[in-house]
């Protein structure tokens, strides 16, 4: 067999650089999964579920009469008390699914040097912790066209063994499926796809009423652009080849588009009040964990409240 042309060399090379380098998912799964039980652990602490009103048997708390209500809402013996009415409310534990889709798309092995973990590493660590805080508070965690929503307390093996045995193409949105219209879903990624792409996916997982977060995973680099000179950049899940002869001159159209493409992402989520922010990978996965986990939808009443998002997590 003929030996690889001078670019081919570079090509296979910047590939294998853009493709994380080393590890397997296979070889790196163990460590991943005992970090993510660590962050677990130690965000766990403090966290009852997710409470919210509804048909259950523990009280959670009294509030005022609402006129149009029927009386036998009434708590008597509360509203006694004072010159109010109050409703005792339960609160609601009825377990639902939240679907959690870690991008495992070969972009996603990126990591700089500036980097804790690629963003393939982070994704999955939080997603793994994230099912294991909300398996904890009595809430099924499933994985789009992977694994089958689940409440048991071996989840991160499941999601973990579910994906080791998985030999579909690595896809960077989650597969068309309609949740149901209580679902919740997070979607981590580096949503480097193309916008029409993206419309759709959230067109598909919100037609039923669904409810929903987008995480940008995304690298210090592909946030700052710190090249300059001579360089050769390889799109990872399709091979191209882009050089620049002077890398710096490209900063300023980089980020400017960086920042147009986040704005259009923002206007759809908008649309649809789903929650949409950004995360680095030098900052802490517990940080983007409890931003999670607070965000996510709560519904009380009857009537959907949030927790709006900031720029990043």
């Amino acid at each position: 067999m003929a030996a690889p042309s001078k670019n081919e060399a570079l090509e296979i090379t910047a590939v294998r650089r853009a493709d994380g380098e080393s590890r397997t998912l296979a070889a790196s799964l163990p460590r991943l999964v005992l970090e993510a039980r660590r962050i677990a652990a130690n965000v766990i602490h403090g966290l009852h579920g997710r409470r919210r009103a509804g048909a259950g048997e523990s009280f959670w708390q009294y509030r005022r009469f609402v006129s149009g209500e029927p009386a036998s809402s009434v708590d008597w013996r509360r509203s006694a008390r004072d010159d109010h009415l109050y409703v005792r409310e339960q609160e609601w534990e009825a377990a639902h699914t939240v679907w959690i889709w870690p991008d495992r798309s070969p972009s996603m092995a990126f990591a700089s040097h500036k980097a804790r973990d690629s963003k393939l590493e982070r994704g999955l660590i939080v997603a793994f912790a994230l099912a294991e805080l909300l398996v904890a508070g009595g809430e099924r965690v499933g994985v789009p066209g992977l694994m089958n929503p689940t409440a048991s307390r071996a989840v991160i093996d499941k999601m973990a063994q579910a994906m080791l045995h998985d030999d579909a193409t690595r896809a960077s949105l989650p597969p068309s499926f309609v949740p149901s219209a209580l679902a919740e879903i997070v979607v981590l990624s580096d949503f480097w796809s193309p916008m029409p792409e993206i419309r759709t996916m959230l067109a598909g997982l919100s037609s039923s009423g669904a409810h929903g977060t987008l995480i940008q995973i995304v690298d210090p680099a592909e946030e700052t652009f710190p090249y300059s000179g001579r360089v050769e950049f390889v799109e990872p899940e399709g091979g191209a080849v882009i050089t620049a002869g002077r890398a710096e001159s490209w900063t300023n159209d980089y980020v400017a588009r960086v920042a147009l493409h986040r704005d259009e992402i923002r206007a759809e989520t908008n649309k649809l009040d789903w929650l949409f922010s950004t995360h680095t990978t030098t900052r802490s996965a517990a940080e983007l964990l409890l931003f999670l986990h607070g965000g996510m939808t709560v519904n009380k009443g009857g009537v959907r409240s949030t927790v709006k998002a900031g720029r990043s997590a």
